[in-house]
């Protein structure tokens, strides 16, 4: 395929800041496809959030007494674990649809390419503040362990978003010229659950086992937000390697756009 032309890059870097200038429109796209969901429930986005507690408590419990956990510790690290992976997963997946579905739009308006995909992202981040509510129910009843480094899940869930944004800007280009990435997708999505640290923790992987989690680049953008919120400090590693991984995907992400941006419109 050959190196991308500076060119080309620096095409995918202004589209990048148009489609961040264009705000009002992907917000509004975000809201209405909300609306359109739920138009006729009394709950609307609500009915997530219920099921999402439901699933929380279910696997706390269940899972809980399997690994010999104490509830009070567990179940506040399923919550946590889960709210965060369905917010990655489903900016992931729905990423891979983002030019797809969205092919009447980029046919017959010229709009910026990644606007799609911050629409698909935003959707999702109303979502997760619907399920956050899950997280802040959980630590009130069994208390913040400290206060000092909760703040910190903050920048956590800001580079776990950009990881998720970046690989739904390489998913969504590739879904759109191969239309059975999304199944492979999903399916690597449901693979990647169990094999990351979300029903179970670093510490209960010790010994030869161990490398599951220290080889698994999702663990470290799942500590970097469960951890502030348990109580922990998140390791220097963590931020290092979250970072890291942002900074490496956007520019793989941008050249890929910029490169064939323009064959998009063909393919959907």
């Amino acid at each position: 395929m050959g190196h991308p032309s500076l060119s080309s890059f620096g095409y995918a870097v202004e589209d990048l800041l148009e489609s961040i200038r264009a705000w009002r429109l992907w917000t509004l796209l975000g809201w209405i496809e909300i609306r359109q969901r739920y138009s006729r429930s009394k709950l609307g986005p609500l009915w997530l959030t219920i099921s999402m507690a439901v699933m929380v408590g279910t696997l706390g419990v269940v899972y809980g007494a399997l690994f010999g956990q104490a509830l009070n510790n567990y179940l506040p690290m399923v919550a946590v674990g889960l709210v965060i992976w369905v917010l990655f997963s489903t900016i992931v997946n729905e990423g891979c649809l983002a030019y797809i579905v969205s092919a009447n739009y980029i046919r017959q308006v010229r709009t910026p390419r990644l606007l799609y995909i911050f629409q698909a992202v935003w959707r999702n981040c109303v979502i997760f503040a619907h399920n956050f509510v899950i997280v802040v129910v959980v630590l009130i009843v069994f208390g913040v362990k400290s206060w000092s480094v909760l703040i910190e899940f903050i920048p956590g869930v800001v580079l776990l978003v950009l990881n998720a944004m970046w690989i739904a800007v390489l998913v969504g280009l590739l879904s759109a010229r191969f239309r059975d990435l999304p199944q492979i997708v999903s399916a690597l999505m449901q693979v990647a659950f169990y094999i990351t640290p979300i029903l179970f923790s670093g510490e209960m992987l010790r010994g030869k086992h161990h490398w599951i989690v220290d080889l698994n680049p999702l663990s470290y953008l799942i500590d970097v937000v469960r951890q502030p919120l348990l109580g922990v400090a998140p390791p220097d590693l963590s931020w290092v390697i979250c970072i890291g991984m942002a900074l490496a995907g956007w520019i793989l992400a941008l050249a890929f756009t910029g490169r064939y941006h323009k064959r998009i419109p063909y393919w959907v």
